[in-house]
Formats: C-alpha cells, sequence, structure tokens
C-alpha cells in the first residue's frame, strides 16, 4: 500500500503506474495451468505502421481495453496480444517521402546506403526527383521507418494505458507472420481456394498495382458527354451514341442496349463501323444496359469501367485494350484497325496519356465532322484506389486470387451463415457484412505489384524457348516457409538455372496487405507455431475493429477461417463508430481532419481521454471538437473527484468500522448494489458506455449528497451510528474504484493502492452480494435519493436568502407526501446535520416531492 499524498493529483500517474504494471506483469497473459473456458481472447486490430495514430485509434482502442479489463476483474485469463501491419502502400508511400527514394528494382544492392533525407518529410520533393534505389535497400528503409514508428505507437498506447501484453506481439512483414501468411496460401492453392487468372483488373496507375474490389471508392469527378456518330455498315445513316470516354474509342468491342428498348431491338444483330478507326463492331443486347443515360446506346470498350467487364465476358466480346500499365496509351494499335486513316488517328494518341488522349481525340472527331452538338459537362462518381490519387484504369494482368464466394454459391451460403452465427455488437452492422457477401462481383485479387510484403511463395518453370509455364507452379513445401522466390530456389534447381531456358523464375508479386491481416487471429495465436497456445484462444472471444473494414478486415478473416478451418474465427464482433470533426465529417488522414491524440493525453491526461471515448457506444459516431472538448473536461473532473472522495473516505480510522445500521448507509448501499447489478448486464452485452453511464451516475449522487449528509456523523458521531458510516463509507470506495477501473486505471490504480495489496485490475469485480450482505434484504434503495432532494430545497434555501451554507438554520418545516414522511425521518439525524438546523421538523402533506415549507436562518452579525 503507499501513503494518501497531501494534495493528491492526476499527474504523473501515467509514468509510475505503467512501470509498475510493466515490472510486475499485472497485464501478462497467464498461460500456466490454463484451460479454454478460462480464455477471454481478443483479436486485437494491427494499426498501420505508417506515419502516426489519431485520435481515432485511441476512440476505438479504449473500448476494447474497457472489456479487457472487464474480463480480466471477472476473473479471466486474457490474451490481449498487439500487432503491427507493416506491410502495404502506406508504407511504401510514407517510405518515399520520409526519405526521398523510389524502388527500382533493376538496380544492384548498395550496402550502407545513406538516404538523402532522413527524419524529413520529404514532401517537397517531387516523385521524379525522388532517388531510385534496389529493393532490398529499399526494403530496409521500410524496416527502418516501420520499427521506429512502431515504438511511438507502443509508447502512446502505453501511456493511454491499454492493458496489452506486449510480449504477445507481432509484426505482419516478421518471419513467423510471413510463414503463417505462405502457408495459408500454399494451403489455398493445393486445396483449389486460390489460382492465377489473366484478366482484366482494376489498375492505380500512380502505385503501378492492382487493387482489390473492397479497395475501392467512389469519388465525384467532373466530365462530360460527348456525342460521337457512329455509321450503320449498310449505309442507311449514323447511330449517335453518347460517352464520357473518347480517347478509349479506338478500344470499342461493340455497342449495347437494353434488350426491351424499341429503338434499338432492330438493330440487334446488325454492325456499326466506328468513328475515326473505320472498325466493324456488333451492335448487342444486355440487361445492364440503361435505356434513360445518354442516348440509350453504349460503347463497350476494353475497358472503361467495371460494367464493361462484364458485357466483355458475358457477351464474349474480343479484348482490344489499348491502355499501358502506366496509363499511357500503347504504342501499336489494336490488329482491328486496318485503314490508313484509322492508324494515322491512333499514331495521334499512341504514348499520351488517358487526358491528353482525349484532347487529341475530340479534337480529331471535331475535325471529321463525328462529334455531334456541343459536349455537355457532367459530375459522376469515378472508382478511386482508397489511397490514390488518380481515377482507376482497367488493364489486363495475370494475378492471383482467392475463392470468395463471388461465383461459388455453397461457399457464399457458408460465409453467410457464418455472419449469422456470429454475435455482433450493435446487432445492425450484421447487415454490413451480408451485403457485401451478397453483392460480390469477383474472387479476391490478392496480388500487388509492390515490394515491401509477404512474397507470394511460387516459382515458374520455363520452357525450352524461356517462356514462363504459368499453369503449373512451382510450390514450396511447408518446412521450407518463409520463402522469397526473388532470391530463392526451389527443390531440384540450382541457382544458376534461374531466368535460363529449362530453368526457373521467381515470382515478383507480394500479397496484398489484407491477405496477411485476415490471418491475425492465426498470427498472434501461434497458428502452425505453437498449437497448444492456439487451442487455448481460437476462436477468439472477440474481434474489435471500426465499421468502415467490415467489408475487407472482419469479411477476410472470416473466409480465411472457413477456408482454413470450417469455423467462425470469434464469437463475438465489437464494431466502434467513426470520429467526426465539428462539422459532423469523418477524420480521415486523406481529408486532414485528423487529430493526433498526444497532445490531449499530456494536456488533460489518459483518464479523462479515455473517459470520452469510452462513453460513446459501440456502433455509434462520436462527433469531436479538440478546441472544446467537453467530454474530457468532465471525465478529468471525474477522475479527480475520484483521488478526493477517496481521500475523504480514507480519512476516517478504519477501526471505527462495524455493522452498518442506519437506514441512509443501508440505502446508500443497497442502490450501489442494484448499480452493480446493471452495470455488469451491461458489460456482458458488451455495452461498456451504459457500464459508464450508470456508475458515473451513481457516483455523483454518492459525492454530492451522501458524503455530504454523513460526513458529520463519520467525523463527530461515536459509537455504533459513526461505524454504520464509516464501514458504508469504505465499502462503497472499494466498489465505485472497482467499477471505473476499466474507463479510468490510472486514478483507480491509485487510489486502491492507498488501503489495499496488489492492483485493482487484477482484483475480483464487485458482486452486488458484498453489499447486499452489509445493508441487509429490507434496505431502501430510494431513500437516499428522497433525502438528497431534501437536502437539495434547503442548500435552495439558503442560496435564495443569499447565505452562506454554512449559516445556520433555527427552524426548517420539510413536507413530504404522507408514504415518505415516516421514511425520511430515517435521516432526520443527517440531514439535520448538514444542513446545522436546530429544529428539523418533518410534516405529511399534499406534496408531489419533499419540499422546505419555512426555514428561518440564524441572525448574522454583520
Amino acid at each position: 500500500m503507499s501513503a494518501i499524498p497531501d494534495k493528491p493529483k492526476l499527474e504523473g500517474l501515467e509514468a509510475k503506474w505503467g512501470e509498475t504494471w510493466e515490472r510486475e506483469g499485472t497485464y501478462a497473459f497467464p498461460r500456466e495451468g490454463a484451460d479454454r473456458d478460462d480464455v477471454f481472447s481478443i483479436d486485437t486490430p494491427p494499426p498501420t505502421a505508417s506515419g502516426s495514430l489519431h485520435v481515432g485509434h485511441v476512440f476505438s482502442y479504449t473500448h476494447t481495453d474497457s472489456v479487457a479489463r472487464y474480463r480480466r476483474m471477472r476473473g479471466k485469463r486474457v490474451f490481449y496480444p498487439m500487432g503491427w501491419d507493416d506491410n502495404g502502400l502506406p508504407t511504401e508511400r510514407r517510405v518515399q517521402n520520409y526519405y526521398g527514394v523510389r524502388c527500382d528494382p533493376s538496380l544492384p544492392y548498395v550496402e550502407g546506403f545513406v538516404p538523402p533525407h532522413d527524419g524529413g518529410e520529404g514532401k517537397s520533393v517531387k516523385a521524379a526527383d525522388q532517388q531510385p534505389v534496389s529493393r532490398r535497400n529499399f526494403i530496409e528503409l521500410c524496416e527502418r521507418l516501420t520499427v521506429e514508428d512502431e515504438k511511438q505507437f507502443e509508447d502512446l498506447w502505453r501511456t493511454l494505458g491499454l492493458s496489452v501484453d506486449w510480449t504477445q506481439s507481432y509484426r505482419t512483414i516478421g518471419d513467423d507472420s510471413i510463414r503463417a501468411s505462405q502457408l495459408a496460401f500454399v494451403r489455398n492453392v493445393e486445396r483449389g481456394e486460390a489460382y492465377q487468372s489473366q484478366a482484366p483488373t482494376l489498375w492505380d496507375v500512380t502505385f503501378r498495382t492492382a487493387v482489390a474490389q473492397a479497395e475501392l471508392e467512389d469519388r465525384d469527378q467532373p466530365s462530360a458527354y460527348h456525342t460521337l456518330a457512329f455509321h450503320k455498315t449498310d449505309g442507311s445513316g449514323d447511330l449517335l451514341v453518347d460517352t464520357t470516354r473518347p480517347e478509349l474509342l479506338a478500344a470499342c468491342v461493340a455497342l449495347v442496349a437494353h434488350p426491351d428498348d424499341e429503338r434499338y431491338r432492330p438493330l440487334f444483330g446488325q454492325t456499326v463501323r466506328t468513328p475515326l478507326f473505320d472498325v466493324e463492331v456488333p451492335i448487342v443486347a444486355h440487361h445492364l444496359a440503361q435505356q434513360d443515360k445518354g442516348t440509350g446506346i453504349a460503347m463497350i470498350c476494353t475497358f472503361g469501367d467495371v460494367t464493361d467487364v462484364v458485357w466483355w465476358r458475358e457477351l464474349d466480346l474480343p479484348n482490344r485494350a489499348i491502355l499501358g500499365f502506366d496509363g499511357r496509351v500503347l504504342a501499336e494499335a489494336p490488329e482491328a484497325i486496318t485503314s490508313e486513316a484509322g492508324r494515322d488517328a491512333y499514331a495521334q494518341i499512341a504514348g499520351k496519356t488517358v487526358f491528353s488522349a482525349k484532347k487529341a481525340v475530340v479534337e480529331l472527331l471535331q475535325a471529321s465532322g463525328e462529334l455531334v452538338g456541343e459536349i455537355r459537362a457532367i459530375t459522376h462518381p469515378v472508382k478511386f484506389f482508397e489511397k490514390g490519387d488518380k481515377p482507376l484504369e482497367i488493364v489486363s494482368t495475370r494475378q492471383w486470387y482467392i475463392k470468395n464466394g463471388a461465383r461459388d454459391e455453397e461457399l457464399r451460403e457458408r460465409l453467410l451463415a457464418h455472419g449469422r452465427e456470429l454475435e455482433w455488437h450493435p446487432e445492425f452492422m450484421r447487415v454490413r457484412y451480408e451485403n457485401w457477401v451478397e453483392g460480390l462481383s469477383g474472387d479476391w485479387l490478392i496480388s500487388r505489384q509492390r515490394f515491401f510484403g509477404v512474397p507470394i511463395p511460387v516459382w515458374y518453370p520455363l520452357d525450352a524457348e524461356g517462356n514462363p509455364v504459368f499453369d503449373e507452379p512451382i510450390l514450396p513445401a511447408e518446412d521450407e516457409l518463409p520463402v522469397d522466390p526473388s532470391s530463392d530456389v526451389p527443390a531440384g534447381y540450382t541457382a544458376d538455372q534461374r531466368g535460363e531456358p529449362g530453368g526457373f523464375q521467381g515470382e515478383v508479386d507480394v500479397m496484398d496487405t489484407w491477405a496477411t491481416s485476415s490471418l491475425t487471429p492465426q498470427l498472434a495465436g501461434g497458428w502452425e507455431r505453437d498449437p497448444e497456445l492456439f487451442d487455448l484462444v481460437f476462436p477468439y472471444s472477440l474481434r474489435p475493429q471500426g465499421q468502415d473494414i467490415i467489408r475487407t478486415w472482419l469479411f477476410s478473416t472470416v473466409l480465411r477461417a472457413e477456408l482454413e478451418s470450417g469455423r467462425l474465427p470469434w464469437e463475438h464482433a465489437g464494431i466502434s463508430g467513426w470520429i467526426l470533426d465539428p462539422d459532423r465529417k469523418k477524420m480521415s488522414k486523406s481529408k486532414g481532419n485528423v487529430v493526433t491524440p498526444a497532445g490531449l493525453l499530456q494536456q488533460h491526461g489518459s483518464d479523462a481521454v479515455r473517459y470520452w471515448a469510452a462513453s460513446a457506444r459501440l456502433g455509434t459516431d462520436a462527433a469531436f471538437d479538440p478546441q472544446n472538448p467537453t467530454q474530457i473536461k468532465i471525465g478529468r473532473r471525474l477522475a479527480i473527484k475520484l483521488l478526493n472522495a477517496a481521500k475523504f473516505t480514507l480519512s476516517f480510522d478504519a477501526s471505527a468500522a462495524g455493522a452498518v445500521t442506519e437506514a441512509l448507509d443501508r440505502s446508500m448501499l443497497s442502490g450501489l448494489a442494484q448499480v452493480v447489478e446493471d452495470a455488469t448486464r451491461a458489460f456482458e452485452a458488451y455495452d461498456h458506455a451504459r457500464a459508464l453511464e450508470l456508475t458515473e451516475s451513481f457516483f455523483w449522487t454518492f459525492c454530492d449528497d451522501y458524503l455530504e449528509l454523513v460526513k458529520e456523523r463519520a467525523h463527530a458521531g461515536s459509537g455504533q451510528t459513526q461505524a454504520s458510516a464509516v464501514t458504508a463509507l469504505r465499502a462503497a470506495l472499494s466498489v465505485f474504484i472497482r467499477l471505473l477501473a476499466p474507463f479510468i486505471p490510472y486514478a483507480t490504480e491509485e487510489t486502491w493502492s492507498w488501503f489495499n495489496e496488489g492492483s485493482v485490475h487484477r482484483a475480483r469485480w464487485p458482486e452486488a452480494a458484498e453489499l447486499t450482505g452489509l445493508a441487509g434484504d429490507d434496505a431502501d434503495p430510494a431513500l437516499l435519493s428522497l433525502v438528497g432532494g431534501a437536502l437539495i430545497g434547503i442548500r435552495g434555501a439558503k442560496t435564495a436568502a443569499k447565505a452562506s451554507q454554512k449559516t445556520p438554520v433555527t427552524l426548517a418545516v420539510v413536507q413530504a407526501p404522507a408514504a415518505d414522511r415516516d421514511r425520511l425521518a430515517l435521516a432526520s439525524t443527517d440531514l439535520a446535520a448538514v444542513g446545522r438546523i436546530a429544529e428539523l421538523r418533518i410534516e405529511p402533506a399534499e406534496v408531489a416531492e419533499v419540499t422546505v415549507a419555512d426555514i428561518r436562518l440564524e441572525a448574522q452579525e454583520a
């Protein structure tokens, strides 16, 4: 136990108790002797280790920590790890900016490389001016920066007071994580769940990488309708077609209209010739064509958008793609363009960006007279990579996919069944999962054309001409993992056969970061590495996460668990809402409206910030104004009040404790017992905010009313009446500290240490029985509120008379409903003492509530 300071304060508690918790292993997972029923396991979100945490992280991670602390106090062995999501595009972009470099895999490795920038953001350096470095040098810089970022993140999490077991941390790019990711992938391939395909792919021209469906977002962009004249092959006139992408005219493979459109039904099966390029294309029907959009007939180009891909696939059309991986028009014209005029027109757009090609095609169409009428400006949604700056294009590439139920009805039904089996908090979030699963249009594209990530563990044999045989991939044995195909050699080959005819080539792509993050239960739980641990924690008790990644992280984790074990990876999913700025817009780095938490923690204290976060229910968005953080200030006031209430309560001699006999003391304990039951029920339902609300409300009643009412008896009383007050005070304090421990861990640990051995965070969660055992079964929980109302009336009367609360009262007449008169009289001694009342009369009357009918103040000398 520690001494009670003369002036308790919050400052310094984070450092004091953080060091103690670390030294004593307060939050370590007690694995020895555990069985599955003892364990509460949490599949903690691994934050992206690139840049800085923002206040939204504090918001959602505090929700999880409140649950972890509650379960620990309920006697569970809490498995609460922390991971770091290192790989992926955000890390690469940050490294490029931070060090002023870019990766060029063709360059040799430079020993002892010193980047041009070290410690700066490098944002003033244009991409073209970034120094090219080898892949190995680039990956080393990624490793260096993520390790530094993780140290800062961990320091902030520790300051916040997360009760994480830091011995159970992992990195998504560490050897164990790479092995687990590759092992799961190899098994996916062997079971036919992962495959490779040459197909139209959403492509980010800035990052030069494929993008999966889950990473898309629509952004409204300015555009324009251009009306083009297609020439009927039979010479009977022109067909007018509206398009926003005239630059793809050379890639046109058909015109399409709705099968029920009377305007075009007679033309289905006929052909037209394209403007400028004079290529004959058919007129086809498809139900996705929109009769009310433009002229009702559209170009099918390979590929302008995802609908083009659907049309191309379902109508079995040719592929005349003209865009390259860099977003520029390919140098070679499609073979279908045979006329000299058409090839001349194509030569004027070859090598141009999409923007420049559009300008050139429009000028050519205007000159040829095949652009009809005015160009009409519009705004429409365009698909972007969620982290990208330019609209996505669609190019044909060879990529790796994992089946996700989009084309497998049986798998989709199993995934939907898992969604129904999972306990969602709040329940309505289940709909978002189901909508995503039912709306999937293609399998999960997991390969990325990047550098820092988990290598796809595949090699390809080369035929006699040195061409890769993609249909016969070489997989490593499980005991060979992890591998890097760009440097490791497959079994049966030698290093000098790399790139040689009859030899092999390694896969250079890496896995999408979600292909690793979808395995966080396996990574943290020691899957195929520590079977004993995995059996203890899997399936996990809880997956906490944000609502915006239900379609990515939650879904993909359910998918991988289903493919590997046919099981749901957790029992419960707790979905946090978003943090909104004062304009009710979601905070995000891309919008530039985020608030970093370090300053808030330093200014207000961790308990205050945690209180603000814990006040919000799961699934509920919360607005935050850093200029006026009202809830944080309320939280700080609560923490300080706990320190002061504890000091006051513990100032009474514990030897004076005894049986609780006084009606007011018994009432308070009875009311607190009900709070314990209700708060416990709320926590069991994953409603931490309700548990906090109930506890806090009664705590202020305890401080404002009960402490005031009994302090005279506790101070100056004697015998049994004093013992009753002291015992009730100390019992209530013990319970309040434990009820508040999940929310304000520093103030509760500090006050607990003043009269207990060990940590409150290892103490037993309170039970109503320990209070009702003192109060008795016949205690009246409503009495405290009744007396509190009388006290408010007496204080109000003094205030109205502009007198000090310490002014003695010669007579006070309190009226109460007849049914309450005798109950109120049970606490008349305490009420008279706190009000300094010489004569207190309690009279029955026809009143709705307790009322001060008359009060006479003792005359005060001027």
